[in-house]
């Protein structure tokens, strides 16, 4: 029986993966978090509990473990290169090198589409490093990291994932954008033509499931995990105009335009109280990437079953529900 550990286990992407895997009988989940009352009660699996920025804890997380599936990231839409790098980056490597030292068969890893949006429908593309946004540095260099390390012993499975809505969901560019339509301010990029390939967490959750157990793969594997269907970013804001009543943009900038005037709010953060408007990581999110599921399909089995409309409605319904302050563009530092 595969033992499969699951690393941020209580967040959206590992609580789908949770989900999803206590459906298996034929594994054991441990889960690694920090606050074992925020899994579900119906959990009975091992539990270990700790921070990642624990050296000490990683050495004793990883032991007696088969498959690694690592979804536990700190993460910003911008800025916070010190924190990105001190809790995502940083001890991701270090999850990574314990891995290997310690005989685990398989590490999984997210990423996302937009690492290399000109190239992204082959996910073996290199990713590109952008200043501007850390988080998707410290990304790209997990991805590099693993590919380099794919021949000591352990599979590196690399999953670059579609932007993500669902249940649960607290950062992300929906929730970022949401707040920011209410202002009328904010236009349509390249007429809003660009794909959006949004993912609902119970495909992810599936997914990973079937990267944990498939066979047959090779030492280093990427593949792109979008859903079932990829509408264009007017299609979705107009989506949530009818279903919620949310603005629609006025009037539309293209790409080259839209980057300098998100460095520009940037630039202006210092003096103003409030987040900046707009920045280039979300314009960035909205370059076409042309990410689709063949591969997925022909060597997992990946089948997505949640329509783009289904997870964003769930994600708009889950943010009413909390009646949450609008989102953060980085999560709390805790």
């Amino acid at each position: 029986m595969k033992k499969i550990l699951i690393t941020g286990s209580t967040g959206f992407v590992g609580s789908h993966i949770l989900e999803h895997m206590m459906q298996q009988t034929d594994i054991q989940i441990i889960a690694a978090c920090r606050n074992p009352s925020d899994l579900p009660a119906t959990f009975n699996g091992e539990i270990r509990q700790g921070d990642l920025r624990d050296f000490a804890y990683i050495d004793h997380l990883v032991k007696g473990v088969d498959v690694i599936c690592h979804a536990a990231a700190w993460s910003s839409l911008w800025g916070h290169a010190k924190e990105s790098r001190s809790l995502y980056l940083e001890p991701s490597l270090t999850l990574i090198d314990q891995a290997i030292k310690q005989g685990v068969k398989r590490f999984i890893n997210i990423s996302t589409t937009s690492a290399c949006p000109s190239q992204s429908a082959d996910p073996f593309s290199p990713g590109i490093k952008k200043t501007f946004w850390p988080h998707l540095s410290s990304m790209i260099e997990i991805e590099n990291t693993m590919q380099r390390r794919a021949s000591e012993g352990c599979q590196m499975i690399n999953l670059r994932l579609g932007l993500f809505a669902g249940a649960r969901y607290g950062l992300g560019l929906l929730p970022i954008l949401l707040p920011r339509l209410k202002t009328h301010l904010v236009p349509w990029v390249n007429a809003g033509k660009t794909a959006m390939p949004i993912i609902d967490g119970r495909d992810i959750g599936q997914a990973f499931t079937l990267a944990s157990l498939a066979t047959g793969l090779k030492n280093h594997e990427n593949f792109n995990i979008v859903g079932p269907s990829i509408p264009n970013a007017r299609e979705v804001i107009e989506y949530i105009h009818n279903e919620f009543g949310y603005p629609k943009p006025h009037f539309s900038v293209p790409f080259f335009i839209a980057y300098p005037f998100a460095q520009l709010m940037e630039l202006i953060d210092p003096l103003v109280p409030w987040e900046p408007l707009v920045t280039r990581s979300i314009i960035h999110l909205l370059e076409d990437t042309h990410a689709d599921n063949k591969k997925t399909i022909d060597l997992l089995g990946y089948q997505p079953a949640f329509s783009w409309q289904e997870a964003v409605s769930r994600q708009i319904e889950s943010m009413h529900a909390r009646n949450e302050a609008p989102m953060k563009m980085a999560k709390q530092i805790t």
